[in-house]
C-alpha cells in the first residue's frame, strides 16, 4: 500500500535549516518558495548558504526535485527570513 503524500511548511530562516529530512523511499519532492526571499537549498546534506548551495529557488518560485529523487537531507537558507517552503514528499 503506497504511503500518502507529506506536506510540510518550513518557516524560512537567516540561517541553514533542514527543508527535507531524510525519508527512505521517497519517490518525488516538490516544493514552492512562499517569500519574497531567495531560497538557497543544498542537496548533499551539507550545510546551506548563499555561497555553498545546489539549486537556487526564486522568490514565488516553484522547484520539482529531478528523478530518481535524493531521499536524503535537504537543508536551506534564504536570503532574507521572510515566507515559508511549501514542501510535498510522496513515497
Amino acid at each position: 500500500m503506497a504511503r500518502p503524500a507529506v506536506k510540510a511548511n518550513v518557516a524560512a530562516s537567516a540561517t541553514s535549516v533542514t527543508v527535507f529530512a531524510s525519508r527512505e523511499g521517497v519517490s518525488v519532492r516538490k516544493l514552492h518558495n512562499d517569500s519574497t526571499a531567495i531560497l538557497y537549498l543544498d542537496e548533499t546534506g551539507g550545510t546551506a548558504s548563499a555561497t555553498s548551495y545546489t539549486t537556487k529557488i526564486p522568490a514565488d518560485g516553484y522547484y520539482e526535485f529531478p528523478r530518481p529523487v535524493a531521499d536524503g537531507l535537504i537543508t536551506g537558507i534564504w536570503s532574507s527570513a521572510t515566507g515559508s517552503a511549501r514542501t510535498t514528499e510522496v513515497a
